[in-house]
């Protein structure tokens, strides 16, 4: 299959809680899509017996699931099956036979996942969607517990430890809750588990968290703190974060649990174990970085699908330049409008620094050009609120690569309209942002707006501008190939953002070339 081709894939992992099928469609323009996500509580970790097969009640449990899963491909036309088992089938005695019967029963077949081969690929979902360079992940499943640790997105090492959130409750918690005395032990147990691996010991790198027990921590926080907008890839928690967290559900009823908001309920029984681990670990790394992926092990496989076909399809040391290509050309945009926005952008911006109208910041310098890729693609939707669209889309959906602070600072600079409009959608984050970088990120916004006005017909006809200060005056002479007309009457328009931002005023001349 060539590259360029769609892929349409389901990803079926069966783990030791849950058996989970999602859908995915990638192809080069679109990017990664995934479009089903169906879970089944199997449990599976409760079926294996004292023996360590797992029972022929459990076999059927998973053959019943996975046959309606395929009842379920077959209506969305999916053909293309990548099901991997991780810890309770790996553990079970019985794994090939378990293996050999779902082929013959339901023409599946299960990729029995090493424990390396699991973590690596939890570690390729998160060096492919995340701006984290270096770290401490920990993917903690119903049997098992993957850590590995990478510096500058290189994988460096990898472990699996033999506990997951069923088993730590087979082993530790007696009755519906856990008991004080029974967190104790697990506490000594898990800590004893962390500290026989030296590499994390003292690491000192951020923690990411990967799986559905990270995913509804991060829910249960956001909820808690009544978070401003939505995602929870690469949401961010300190360590007193999740002490108090900790704190607040290890006194929790199950009822209370159940009644949660963000919590899902067949992970009342499990949360605290989890948040316990989740801290244990974070003490003895010694961080107070504590992030969430969203993309962990199926994400890891689709990936590594992709990469079978085409290996330079995705580029993990740029993950937001595929992110916003593929979001520029979902809303409209071409390839070649978003190379003459950048290309206009870094020479507007580096102009004005050289006549000292603004001052040079690299952070900001990179975010602008990152910003002009996906400036006003809310025009997609409805040009005489595309603002505000560009604002939503931005701040509301997962922008692999970026941090959600980072997030929101995309936003603003991509759905610059005005100053009023500008501090109504910077108000919810007075505290996210300081006052001093709100006035910098409005300043280069409106240079966003001017630039944007000189590729209003989008026909890319600017070849070059330039600066000049010409008796207390700032002059910008832009050279056009073409008939400028619009782009004269835009830029018109819009000049008296950068007047404002210069505090000068500001003659334009075009100059189209061979004139």
């Amino acid at each position: 299959m060539r590259a360029k081709q769609k892929l349409k894939t389901a990803v079926i992992d069966i783990g030791s809680n849950t058996v989970r099928l999602v859908m995915y469609r990638y192809d080069k323009n679109e990017g990664l899509h995934e479009f089903g996500n169906i879970k089944t509580v199997a449990r599976l970790r409760t079926y294996i017996l004292p023996n360590g097969e797992m029972s022929e009640e459990g076999i059927r449990l998973l053959a019943k699931t996975l046959l309606s899963f395929k009842k379920i491909l077959q209506d969305y036309g999916v053909t293309d099956i990548q099901a991997v088992a991780t810890a309770a089938v790996r553990q079970a005695t019985n794994n090939e036979y378990i293996a050999s019967r779902m082929k013959e029963e339901t023409s599946i077949e299960i990729n029995i996942l090493t424990e390396e081969e699991e973590a690596y690929l939890g570690f390729l979902a998160v060096s492919n969607s995340m701006h984290t360079p270096s770290a401490v992940t920990i993917d903690i499943g119903g049997g098992s517990t993957e850590i590995t640790m990478f510096n500058n997105k290189k994988l460096q090492k990898t472990y699996s430890f033999p506990f997951g959130t069923v088993s730590l409750k087979q082993n530790f918690v007696s009755n519906a809750v856990i008991t004080e005395e029974e967190k104790e032990k697990l506490r000594a147990y898990v800590r004893r588990q962390f500290e026989s691996i030296h590499w994390i010991n003292e690491a000192c790198l951020p923690v990411i968290a990967i799986g559905g027990s990270a995913r509804n921590i991060a829910q249960i926080h956001q909820q808690k703190i009544d978070y401003p907008i939505s995602g929870m890839h690469q949401y961010e928690m300190s360590k007193k974060d999740i002490d108090e967290l900790k704190k607040e559900l290890g006194v929790m009823t199950l009822e209370q649990l159940h009644q949660l908001d963000g919590l899902s309920s067949d992970r009342a029984d499990s949360i605290v174990l989890a948040i316990e681990v989740f801290a244990l670990l974070m003490e003895i790394v010694q961080t107070t970085q504590f992030q969430l992926s969203k993309k962990g092990l199926r994400e890891g496989v689709i990936i590594n699908r992709i990469l079978q076909t085409d290996m330079k399809a995705l580029d993990k040391y740029n993950v937001f330049e595929e992110n916003a290509r593929r979001m520029a050309f979902e809303y409209g945009r071409s390839e070649e409008e978003v190379n003459t926005l950048y290309t206009l952008t870094e020479q507007i911006y580096r102009e004005c620094c050289h006549l000292k109208l603004i001052n040079f910041n690299e952070a900001h310098f990179q975010l602008i050009k990152k910003a002009a890729k996906v400036f006003a693609i809310g025009e997609y939707i409805e040009l005489d609120s595309a603002s505000q669209h560009t604002f939503y889309l931005i701040a509301n959906q997962s922008v692999v690569g970026m941090s959600h602070v980072e997030r929101i600072k995309l936003a603003l600079l991509a759905s610059y309209k005005n100053r009023d409009y500008f501090r109504r959608f910077a108000q919810p984050f007075a505290t996210w942002i300081s006052r001093e970088e709100l006035k910098e990120l409005r300043d280069i916004g409106a240079l966003l707006k001017f630039v944007y006005a000189l590729n209003v017909s989008k026909r890319n006809i600017v070849n070059a501008v330039k600066f000049a200060r010409i008796k207390g005056e700032i002059h910008i002479f832009v050279t056009t190939k073409g008939s400028a007309a619009a782009e004269i009457y835009e830029a018109e328009k819009q000049k008296k953002h950068i007047e404002r931002v210069f505090k000068q005023y500001v003659c334009i001349r075009f100059t189209e070339e061979g004139w």
